[in-house]
């Protein structure tokens, strides 16, 4: 695959993401219960995932490829829990985005996402291996990010416990090890799909045992009333295409690389639901203007520099 065409992949996949925020969101508000709503969208998704699975001989192929694969050393164990890392982004998006805001939200979130995929490549985590940090690809992180804070700054609270904060930041930076570690289970196995299912399983598995503490403890129980709009149900379809995007393109891109296009992607994808969808808030020049610094980053990283002949 031409890295042209990765770099479009995750910027679509990021897209999708917002998407599916807004997707989940508003399934969330409609049930009074962003937990069951977590459950919904990835139960659902398991589901789709799990009849590919079924229908693509190589996604069962590649099912079978797992415990060899461990066994002989070529696959570490970790990767298989990448899941987790989804069900913990959810997780603090229950307990942390309404706290803190969902400005705030995103710059902890990228912070932690843009370090991490620095790190990573750096420590060759991801199946490409060991990436260096060029001066390119630092510049690169660095303008994503700024864009970010940047377009966000009006919004930031001072009032705002450090806990808050660090709960998106550390699910930013597991973010990035996750698609490292879907990237090397689709390498090792040879098929997308099996890391794709094997992601939802982890992560519906996460979700239902936080789903089960969270009404035991709190007592509130299950929703007893569903809405009946199609759409609200998408949530699971949207996240079967971008995590299998991103596991197939985090192979040509490497994490930061990966972790750039889908910011820039998120962004768009929220500006043009912001401007598609009524009833939100006003927007500002500094959404779209930010959306241009963050694709002049993800160029910047993604365009090799010039080989120096010798004269």
């Amino acid at each position: 695959m031409p890295l042209w065409l990765a770099v479009v992949i995750a910027f679509v996949c990021g897209a999708l993401m917002a998407t599916q925020s807004r997707v989940n969101g508003e399934l969330g508000t409609r049930l009074g219960d962003g937990f069951s709503a977590s459950v919904l969208s990835f139960g659902s998704g398991l589901v789709i995932v799990t009849v590919i699975l079924l229908l693509m001989p190589s996604g069962r192929r590649g099912l079978r490829r797992i415990a060899p694969a461990v066994r002989e050393g070529r696959l570490p164990v970790w990767p298989l829990f990448g899941g987790l890392s989804g069900a913990f982004f959810v997780l603090t998006q229950s307990i942390a985005s309404v706290a803190v805001g969902i400005s705030v939200f995103t710059i902890a979130f990228v912070g932690g996402l843009t370090a991490s995929g620095l790190l990573v490549d750096r420590l060759g985590l991801g199946p490409g291996g060991r990436r260096p940090i060029t001066t390119r690809r630092a510049l690169g992180a660095a303008l994503a990010v700024a864009a970010v804070v940047w377009s966000v700054s009006a919004h930031i609270r001072v009032d705002i416990p450090v806990w808050l904060l660090l709960l998106p930041l550390i699910a930013g930076f597991v973010n990035a090890i996750q698609q490292g570690g879907n990237g090397r289970l689709g390498a090792a196995v040879g098929s997308g799909v099996t890391s794709t299912f094997v992601n939802f399983v982890m992560g519906t598995a996460g979700l239902v045992i936080a789903l089960v503490i969270h009404a035991a403890v709190a007592g509130t129980g299950l929703p007893t009333a569903y809405p009946g709009d199609w759409w609200l149900y998408t949530g699971g379809v949207l996240g079967v295409a971008f995590i299998f995007g991103l596991a197939t393109a985090v192979r040509v891109t490497g994490v930061l690389i990966l972790g750039l296009c889908t910011v820039a992607g998120q962004l768009t994808g929220a500006l043009v639901l912001d401007l598609a969808l009524p009833g939100v808030a006003p927007l500002d020049w500094t959404t779209p203007a930010a959306i241009l610094v963050v694709v002049l980053g993800v160029a910047i990283a993604t365009i090799p520099a010039r080989r120096r002949t010798p004269r």
